[in-house]
């Protein structure tokens, strides 16, 4: 039978010196769907990857091996050896697994509980790996109801009500830093959706804002008509930090944008000046050792943190409810994936029983001369009452045990009976779950 495996770290178990090597772009995110899918343990995969978390959803034949095989291939792309990314790497199955992403994409496992940004990114993790044939009747079933949680938890509970985006976080920790940024120039390097953040949080602070862009100019320099600033070129960089107060970035490249030495050069020129660089990016944008150049002061997205835990102290009363939401979810889950392994193994047990009463009869057959037809067809009919009756109470606790331990006690009750399931017809029949991306996309609305 089938299970579902997650695989992953986050923010709570890897630096962002750790997570950075994990961090995957389009291109990247692609080859390694393809590669997983190309192993003959794995039948359908969704991959995770935002600043805060690397994450894989598969589903698996051999767990252990599969797991083995997905932790080579991700020590192999993050260059360091396996049993130290072991050390950072967490492993679910099944309910545990669901749980763990209903739980991300409530915005509960987030580094600041209650973001709304993290439903949009796991619905286009989801869509990503849909559009390249990479999911399943599970997996496809998972992330629609793992969306469906989510959107409920926003809707009856105030969970996100005032939460700080990480780049509204970057904010205050600029604001608790200088105390006001009224005449302050801010430099925003990056025009994506987190640069966007930055620029509506800091909107009104009497700051000057500058956008640094590489390819994507025109999305800078229409960022910077919405925000009231200007657009540069990245080939200005040096130049805009020489007048910078703060500098945020927030880019996807996956090379340091703001070198140290580079930065020495700058401040050289400035020696009565401090600069504040936050940097939002993994990879990180900024060189760690810019921190130790004088007048410099460098945060990354690890040092949110402080600000990060005066906002779950005010939401802790309203998490609590979502918990218990997604408690409730997980068990309409666990009576969904129960079902696809209940009914097959039934019918596995009732056959095999049937094989044993054919084999008795067959081995026995020549010492029956005496017996008529009619004592045959009414000793077939006795021991078949013996076998229905025998299984009629363990048919009914197995459909009553719809929980999430159902797949722990269907594995045992195949291993004690030594049967075979093919589960390929019943996870297609019980989960006849068409993706649907118009479904997906209102699911993912907070």
């Amino acid at each position: 039978m089938s299970e579902l495996l997650s695989l992953g770290l986050s923010h709570k178990t890897a630096p962002v010196e750790v997570r950075e090597r994990l961090a995957f772009n389009g291109e990247q995110l692609t080859g390694l769907l393809r590669e997983l899918r190309g192993s003959d343990q794995i039948d359908e995969a969704v991959a995770i990857s935002t600043c805060n978390r690397t994450e894989l959803y598969l589903v698996v034949g051999d767990a252990l091996e599969a797991e083995s095989q997905v932790l080579a291939t991700l020590a192999r792309k993050a260059g360091i050896r396996a049993t130290e990314l072991t050390a950072s790497m967490y492993s679910e199955r099944n309910c545990d697994a669901a749980r763990r992403l209903y739980r991300v994409t409530a915005g509960l496992d987030s580094m600041i509980v209650g973001e709304a940004e993290i439903q949009g990114q796991v619905k286009r993790a989801y869509e990503f790996a849909l559009e390249r044939d990479a999911t399943g009747p599970l997996t496809n079933h998972l992330f629609k109801a793992a969306l469906a949680t989510g959107k409920r938890v926003r809707s009856e509970t105030a969970v996100g009500l005032g939460a700080l985006s990480l780049p509204g976080a970057g904010v205050v920790l600029v604001r608790e830093a200088l105390g006001s940024l009224e005449g302050a120039t801010v430099v925003i390097v990056g025009s994506g959706e987190t640069a966007d953040l930055c620029a509506r949080a800091l909107r009104g602070s009497g700051a000057s804002l500058i956008f640094v862009a590489g390819r994507h100019a025109l999305r800078a320099i229409a960022l910077a008509e919405r925000s009231g600033g200007r657009a540069v070129r990245i080939d200005e960089l040096p130049e805009v930090l020489a007048a910078a107060d703060v500098v945020m970035t927030a880019t996807s490249s996956p090379h340091i944008l703001i070198e140290a030495r580079a930065l020495a050069e700058v401040m050289a020129q400035r020696p009565e000046r401090s600069l504040l660089l936050v940097d939002l990016a993994v990879p990180r944008d900024i060189d760690p050792d810019c921190g130790q150049i004088a007048n410099v002061a460098s945060f990354d997205i690890d040092d949110l943190e402080a600000v990060v835990r005066r906002t779950r102290r005010v939401r802790r009363d309203e998490s609590s409810r979502a918990e218990g939401i997604v408690e409730q979810e997980i068990q309409n889950f666990a009576a969904w994936l129960g079902s696809l392994e209940v009914r097959p193994t039934i019918a596995a047990l009732r056959q095999h029983a049937e094989e044993i009463v054919a084999g008795v009869l067959a081995e026995n057959d020549g010492r029956w001369e005496s017996l008529s037809e009619r004592d045959r067809e009414r000793l077939d009919a006795v021991l078949h009452a013996v076998v229905n009756r025998l299984l009629h109470r363990p048919t009914l606790r197995m459909k009553e045990l719809l929980d999430d331990r159902v797949h722990g006690r269907m594995a045992l009750v195949r291993d004690l009976f030594g049967l075979d399931v093919d589960d390929d017809g019943a996870i297609g029949s019980a989960a006849a779950d068409v993706a649907d991306l118009s479904e997906i996309r209102q699911l993912s609305q907070a």
